[in-house]
């Protein structure tokens, strides 16, 4: 039996479609609700039964932790042993928005929310539906992205729907999101404080706030980093937001990483596979022109201008689904620069290509 999804103005959700979302989460029940980030799957984080009822749904990994989704900044106060000076610098300064905190965990958290750690992911959203959802169910909300464990987050409503449809009660449909990237994670446990996920909040802009934060290992998905045996944020298992065909990210400088490309992607060709790029505007305008009179031609998808790295992640994972829907048997994508907004878009890549990186 398929979810019910209720359409809502992501600008003024109505009442009576909130209500019935947050009876849903005060059940103990599992609802999909649109983030500025991504969509997520939530349920009552202070209800280990509820708790669980996600990991089910999505297949995911118990020790794969969570992050719980406040609407006030005095909602914070109970899920934590303390708020440090930094936290509160942090949350004045992108709070609402896509910066989760990890803190000391409360006794009140269950430790299936933290996957048995002793600290707790926290972030306040700036959505409208996901602030009325949380407020309305008077309970923090724990929710991962809302999409099979290891698949690419959905972006859409649409997206949950073919992930989770028969695995969950409800989806609030608020049209698409807008940052596309799931949020950056900062442990605040730790001296100096460590980035375990990038997302649209970016170190430099972190560092403007409480100065230099360290990259912890695993955070930029290098596979030269090495696996991490157990995570301490979500996101930082080694193979995640993968399509279904395998792809292999080629990166270094930008003309050789686009022959590397052109070269790959013709010897897939002339293996007789239904090959894919997945590059920048630029290169895949090249493509199109290079491969016009051939034959055999790869599915060329454009992330965005090279230049615009916030651009490129937040079309990241609906141009992996179109690949996957277009029927890709191999994905050759492109690398770019890990600055700024860099470093989360080629977080997404290298985890989307499970260690199969070409250094071009």
């Amino acid at each position: 039996m398929s979810a019910n999804v209720v359409r809502v103005d992501p600008r003024c959700p109505a009442r009576a479609a909130i209500e019935r979302a947050a009876a849903v989460i005060r059940a103990g029940g599992t609802v999909a609700f649109p983030t500025e980030t991504v969509y997520g799957l939530g349920a009552n984080g202070l209800d280990e039964a509820a708790v669980r009822r996600i990991f089910a749904a999505k297949g995911r990994p118990a020790d794969n932790p969570l992050i719980l989704h406040i609407a006030d900044l005095a909602d914070l106060a109970p899920l934590v042993r303390a708020v440090p000076t930094e936290a509160r610098a942090l949350a004045e300064a992108f709070w609402p928005g896509p910066l989760t905190l990890v803190l000391a965990r409360s006794e009140g958290v269950p430790a299936a929310v933290s996957a048995g750690l002793p600290t707790v992911a926290v972030r306040m959203p700036a959505h409208p539906v996901a602030a009325a959802l949380i407020r309305a169910a008077g309970v923090a909300i724990a929710a991962p992205s809302a999409n099979r464990s290891g698949r690419p987050s959905p972006t859409t409503a649409q997206h949950v729907l073919d992930d989770l449809g028969d695995r969950i009660d409800l989806i609030i449909d608020g049209g698409p999101t807008a940052v596309g990237v799931e949020s950056t994670v900062l442990d605040l446990t730790c001296d100096p404080p460590a980035l375990l996920r990038p997302g649209g909040v970016t170190p430099e802009m972190l560092a403007e706030i409480i100065g230099p934060v360290a990259i912890a290992p695993g955070a930029t998905a290098d596979p030269r980093e090495g696996a991490v045996s157990r995570p301490r944020s979500p996101g930082m298992k080694y193979r995640h937001y993968a399509p279904a065909a395998p792809l292999t990210l080629v990166e270094g400088e930008p003309d050789a990483v686009a022959a590397e490309v052109r070269r790959l992607l013709a010897d897939e060709l002339k293996a007789g596979r239904r090959a894919a790029a997945l590059v920048s505007d630029e290169l895949a305008a090249a493509l199109r022109r290079e491969f016009a009179e051939r034959t055999a031609r790869p599915i060329v998808t454009a992330l965005g201008p090279r230049g615009d790295a916030a651009q490129m992640a937040a079309n990241l994972y609906a141009r992996l689904r179109e690949l996957d829907e277009a029927g890709a048997e191999v994905i050759v994508a492109e690398g770019f620069s890990d600055r700024g907004m860099g470093l989360a878009l080629m977080n997404r890549l290298r985890r989307a290509a499970g260690g199969r990186i070409v250094r071009a």
